[in-house]
Protein backbone atom coordinates (compact mmCIF):
# COMPACT_ATOMS: atom_id res chain seq x y z
CA UNK A 1 0.00 0.00 0.00
CA UNK A 2 2.67 2.54 0.80
CA UNK A 3 4.98 1.49 -2.39
CA UNK A 4 1.61 2.06 -4.30
CA UNK A 5 1.04 5.64 -2.54
CA UNK A 6 4.86 6.67 -3.09
CA UNK A 7 4.78 5.04 -6.96
CA UNK A 8 1.63 7.28 -7.33
CA UNK A 9 3.41 10.63 -5.56
CA UNK A 10 6.42 9.97 -7.89
CA UNK A 11 4.06 9.54 -11.25
CA UNK A 12 2.05 12.54 -10.28
CA UNK A 13 5.22 14.53 -9.75
CA UNK A 14 6.49 13.52 -13.01
CA UNK A 15 3.27 14.12 -14.57
CA UNK A 16 3.50 17.86 -12.64
CA UNK A 17 7.04 18.84 -14.38
CA UNK A 18 5.65 17.23 -17.57
CA UNK A 19 2.92 19.59 -17.95
CA UNK A 20 5.26 22.34 -16.38
CA UNK A 21 7.96 21.92 -19.37
CA UNK A 22 5.29 21.63 -22.12
CA UNK A 23 3.59 24.95 -20.95
CA UNK A 24 7.26 26.79 -20.88
CA UNK A 25 7.88 25.35 -24.35
CA UNK A 26 4.56 26.83 -25.51
CA UNK A 27 4.97 29.97 -24.20
CA UNK A 28 8.46 29.98 -25.43
CA UNK A 29 6.69 29.42 -29.10
CA UNK A 30 4.08 31.49 -28.60
CA UNK A 31 5.60 33.93 -30.59
CA UNK A 32 6.28 32.82 -33.39
CA UNK A 33 3.20 30.49 -33.79
CA UNK A 34 1.08 33.84 -32.97
CA UNK A 35 3.12 35.74 -35.63
CA UNK A 36 2.47 33.44 -38.55
CA UNK A 37 -1.34 34.26 -37.96
CA UNK A 38 -1.18 37.34 -38.72
CA UNK A 39 1.10 41.21 -38.16
CA UNK A 40 -0.68 44.47 -37.25
CA UNK A 41 2.43 47.19 -36.74
CA UNK A 42 0.54 50.20 -35.03
CA UNK A 43 1.57 53.95 -34.16
CA UNK A 44 3.03 56.89 -34.50
CA UNK A 45 5.94 58.74 -36.91
CA UNK A 46 8.34 56.33 -35.13
CA UNK A 47 6.18 52.85 -36.31
CA UNK A 48 5.15 54.13 -39.85
CA UNK A 49 8.98 55.34 -40.55
CA UNK A 50 9.23 58.46 -40.54
CA UNK A 51 12.77 59.85 -41.48
CA UNK A 52 13.62 56.46 -43.67
CA UNK A 53 12.93 57.43 -46.63
CA UNK A 54 11.45 55.25 -49.18
CA UNK A 55 7.41 56.11 -48.53
CA UNK A 56 4.69 54.14 -49.89
CA UNK A 57 2.59 56.03 -52.26
CA UNK A 58 -0.79 54.44 -50.97
CA UNK A 59 -0.12 55.59 -47.51
CA UNK A 60 -0.38 59.23 -48.01
CA UNK A 61 0.48 61.96 -44.71
CA UNK A 62 1.12 59.10 -42.49
CA UNK A 63 4.35 58.23 -44.54
CA UNK A 64 4.52 55.10 -43.88
CA UNK A 65 8.33 53.31 -44.92
CA UNK A 66 9.05 50.27 -46.99
CA UNK A 67 12.08 50.74 -44.72
CA UNK A 68 10.26 50.95 -41.39
CA UNK A 69 10.99 47.92 -39.07
CA UNK A 70 7.47 46.44 -39.43
CA UNK A 71 8.04 46.60 -43.09
CA UNK A 72 11.41 44.56 -43.14
CA UNK A 73 10.19 42.35 -40.14
CA UNK A 74 6.75 41.15 -42.23
CA UNK A 75 9.18 40.91 -45.30
CA UNK A 76 11.17 38.64 -44.22
CA UNK A 77 8.62 36.59 -41.91
CA UNK A 78 6.09 33.53 -43.24
CA UNK A 79 2.77 35.33 -41.70
CA UNK A 80 -1.18 34.51 -42.83
CA UNK A 81 -1.14 38.82 -43.73
CA UNK A 82 0.44 42.31 -42.37
CA UNK A 83 -1.70 45.24 -42.09
CA UNK A 84 0.50 48.41 -41.31
CA UNK A 85 -1.49 51.22 -40.24
CA UNK A 86 0.44 53.16 -38.09
CA UNK A 87 0.31 56.60 -39.07
CA UNK A 88 3.32 60.03 -38.69
CA UNK A 89 1.38 62.24 -35.72
CA UNK A 90 -0.53 59.95 -34.38
CA UNK A 91 -1.64 60.14 -30.70
CA UNK A 92 -3.10 57.46 -29.02
CA UNK A 93 -6.58 58.65 -29.57
CA UNK A 94 -5.66 58.55 -33.15
CA UNK A 95 -4.38 55.06 -32.82
CA UNK A 96 -7.58 53.83 -30.92
CA UNK A 97 -9.78 55.52 -33.27
CA UNK A 98 -8.16 54.85 -37.10
CA UNK A 99 -5.75 51.51 -36.28
CA UNK A 100 -7.19 48.87 -34.92
CA UNK A 101 -9.57 47.74 -37.65
CA UNK A 102 -7.29 44.68 -39.20
CA UNK A 103 -7.17 43.51 -35.72
CA UNK A 104 -9.37 40.43 -34.65
CA UNK A 105 -9.38 37.05 -32.54
CA UNK A 106 -7.42 36.08 -35.15
CA UNK A 107 -4.27 38.70 -34.74
CA UNK A 108 -1.04 36.67 -33.44
CA UNK A 109 1.66 39.80 -33.49
CA UNK A 110 1.38 43.51 -32.12
CA UNK A 111 3.70 46.04 -32.48
CA UNK A 112 3.17 49.44 -31.30
CA UNK A 113 4.80 52.87 -30.41
CA UNK A 114 2.44 55.70 -28.65
CA UNK A 115 3.30 58.89 -26.64
CA UNK A 116 5.49 60.68 -28.01
CA UNK A 117 3.23 62.99 -30.46
CA UNK A 118 0.80 62.97 -27.43
CA UNK A 119 3.44 64.53 -25.36
CA UNK A 120 4.54 67.07 -27.58
CA UNK A 121 7.95 66.11 -28.66
CA UNK A 122 7.38 68.26 -32.07
CA UNK A 123 6.56 71.43 -30.41
CA UNK A 124 9.31 70.71 -27.77
CA UNK A 125 11.74 70.73 -30.32
CA UNK A 126 10.62 73.89 -32.38
CA UNK A 127 10.66 75.49 -28.98
CA UNK A 128 14.02 74.46 -28.22
CA UNK A 129 15.60 75.11 -31.81
CA UNK A 130 14.04 78.43 -32.24
CA UNK A 131 13.28 80.03 -28.46
CA UNK A 132 17.09 78.86 -26.93
CA UNK A 133 17.40 77.26 -23.50
CA UNK A 134 14.59 78.70 -21.64
CA UNK A 135 12.08 78.08 -23.90
CA UNK A 136 13.57 74.89 -24.23
CA UNK A 137 13.37 73.64 -20.54
CA UNK A 138 10.00 75.17 -19.93
CA UNK A 139 8.70 72.91 -23.25
CA UNK A 140 10.31 70.07 -21.60
CA UNK A 141 8.71 70.75 -18.31
CA UNK A 142 5.16 70.59 -19.34
CA UNK A 143 5.82 67.71 -21.74
CA UNK A 144 6.69 65.75 -18.41
CA UNK A 145 3.98 67.24 -16.55
CA UNK A 146 1.53 65.79 -19.54
CA UNK A 147 3.60 62.68 -19.35
CA UNK A 148 2.48 62.38 -15.37
CA UNK A 149 -0.71 63.35 -14.96
CA UNK A 150 -2.50 62.67 -18.64
CA UNK A 151 -0.77 60.11 -20.86
CA UNK A 152 -1.24 56.70 -18.49
CA UNK A 153 -4.44 57.01 -18.80
CA UNK A 154 -4.68 57.14 -22.74
CA UNK A 155 -2.31 54.80 -22.96
CA UNK A 156 -4.20 52.33 -20.49
CA UNK A 157 -7.06 53.26 -22.89
CA UNK A 158 -5.38 52.27 -26.33
CA UNK A 159 -3.83 49.01 -24.34
CA UNK A 160 -7.35 48.00 -23.16
CA UNK A 161 -8.58 48.46 -26.79
CA UNK A 162 -6.12 46.78 -28.48
CA UNK A 163 -6.62 43.65 -25.94
CA UNK A 164 -10.34 43.75 -26.41
CA UNK A 165 -10.07 43.71 -30.65
CA UNK A 166 -6.86 41.07 -30.34
CA UNK A 167 -7.10 38.70 -27.36
CA UNK A 168 -4.72 36.46 -28.13
CA UNK A 169 -2.19 38.84 -29.56
CA UNK A 170 1.21 38.94 -28.41
CA UNK A 171 1.96 43.02 -28.41
CA UNK A 172 5.47 44.64 -28.56
CA UNK A 173 5.65 48.21 -27.45
CA UNK A 174 8.37 49.61 -28.57
CA UNK A 175 9.94 52.63 -26.99
CA UNK A 176 11.80 55.66 -27.84
CA UNK A 177 15.77 55.80 -28.86
CA UNK A 178 17.81 59.35 -26.57
CA UNK A 179 18.10 62.43 -29.80
CA UNK A 180 21.23 63.49 -28.49
CA UNK A 181 24.81 62.26 -27.52
CA UNK A 182 26.06 64.54 -25.09
CA UNK A 183 29.15 66.34 -25.41
CA UNK A 184 29.19 65.09 -29.13
CA UNK A 185 30.65 66.58 -32.22
CA UNK A 186 28.05 68.77 -32.95
CA UNK A 187 29.44 72.40 -33.12
CA UNK A 188 26.57 74.11 -33.41
CA UNK A 189 22.71 74.07 -32.26
CA UNK A 190 21.41 73.04 -28.88
CA UNK A 191 22.68 74.46 -25.88
CA UNK A 192 23.99 70.85 -23.99
CA UNK A 193 21.40 71.64 -21.31
CA UNK A 194 18.86 71.46 -23.30
CA UNK A 195 20.00 68.40 -25.53
CA UNK A 196 20.28 66.60 -21.74
CA UNK A 197 17.01 67.83 -21.07
CA UNK A 198 15.38 66.03 -23.84
CA UNK A 199 17.07 62.97 -23.42
CA UNK A 200 15.93 63.07 -20.18
CA UNK A 201 12.49 63.73 -21.03
CA UNK A 202 12.93 60.56 -23.49
CA UNK A 203 13.97 58.66 -20.19
CA UNK A 204 10.82 60.05 -18.72
CA UNK A 205 8.36 59.08 -21.40
CA UNK A 206 10.09 55.29 -21.98
CA UNK A 207 9.26 54.87 -17.65
CA UNK A 208 5.91 55.92 -18.27
CA UNK A 209 5.26 53.55 -21.13
CA UNK A 210 6.69 50.86 -19.64
CA UNK A 211 4.63 50.42 -17.04
CA UNK A 212 1.66 50.64 -18.60
CA UNK A 213 2.76 48.43 -21.11
CA UNK A 214 4.01 46.01 -18.04
CA UNK A 215 0.19 45.84 -16.33
CA UNK A 216 -1.42 45.09 -19.54
CA UNK A 217 0.73 41.98 -20.04
CA UNK A 218 2.58 43.51 -23.04
CA UNK A 219 6.56 43.30 -23.68
CA UNK A 220 8.11 46.84 -23.56
CA UNK A 221 11.04 46.85 -25.77
CA UNK A 222 13.95 49.67 -24.72
CA UNK A 223 15.51 51.10 -27.75
CA UNK A 224 18.29 53.16 -25.88
CA UNK A 225 21.18 51.13 -25.65
CA UNK A 226 20.79 49.82 -29.44
CA UNK A 227 20.56 53.78 -30.50
CA UNK A 228 23.91 54.28 -27.96
CA UNK A 229 26.94 56.08 -30.38
CA UNK A 230 24.63 56.74 -32.87
CA UNK A 231 22.37 59.38 -31.86
CA UNK A 232 22.67 63.46 -32.92
CA UNK A 233 26.10 64.53 -32.78
CA UNK A 234 27.48 60.97 -33.20
CA UNK A 235 30.25 60.31 -35.16
CA UNK A 236 27.70 57.76 -37.50
CA UNK A 237 24.15 58.65 -36.57
CA UNK A 238 20.81 56.81 -37.04
CA UNK A 239 18.71 59.74 -35.96
CA UNK A 240 18.07 62.89 -38.00
CA UNK A 241 18.39 66.39 -36.98
CA UNK A 242 16.71 69.08 -37.88
CA UNK A 243 16.04 68.63 -42.18
CA UNK A 244 14.89 72.12 -43.57
CA UNK A 245 14.13 70.84 -46.62
CA UNK A 246 11.89 67.65 -44.99
CA UNK A 247 10.97 68.82 -41.87
CA UNK A 248 9.03 66.33 -41.10
CA UNK A 249 11.82 63.83 -41.13
CA UNK A 250 13.65 65.97 -38.12
CA UNK A 251 14.28 63.72 -34.75
CA UNK A 252 13.37 60.61 -36.35
CA UNK A 253 15.02 57.29 -36.96
CA UNK A 254 17.17 57.09 -40.50
CA UNK A 255 16.56 53.78 -42.42
CA UNK A 256 19.58 52.16 -40.41
CA UNK A 257 17.96 53.12 -36.87
CA UNK A 258 15.02 50.91 -38.13
CA UNK A 259 17.56 48.31 -39.83
CA UNK A 260 20.27 48.41 -37.41
CA UNK A 261 18.42 49.89 -34.19
CA UNK A 262 14.88 49.08 -34.21
CA UNK A 263 14.38 45.33 -36.01
CA UNK A 264 17.17 43.73 -34.41
CA UNK A 265 15.30 44.00 -31.05
CA UNK A 266 11.65 43.59 -32.62
CA UNK A 267 12.99 40.09 -33.48
CA UNK A 268 14.27 38.70 -30.40
CA UNK A 269 10.65 39.44 -28.87
CA UNK A 270 8.76 37.92 -32.34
Amino acid sequence: MRQSRIAAGVTSLLLTAACALTGATSAQALPHTAAARGYVALGDSYSAGVGAGRYLGSSGDCLRSSQAYPALWAAAHARSSFSFTACNGAHTTDVLGRQLGPLNRSTGLVSVTAGGSDSGFSSVMKNCVLRGTSACLTSVAGARRYMDKTLPRDLDRLYTGIRRKAPVAHVVVMGYPHLYQLNGRCAAGLAETSRSAVNNAVDHLNTVIAKRAADHGFTFTDVRAAFRGHEICSTSPWMRSINLLAPVESYHPTALGHSRGYLPLFNRTT
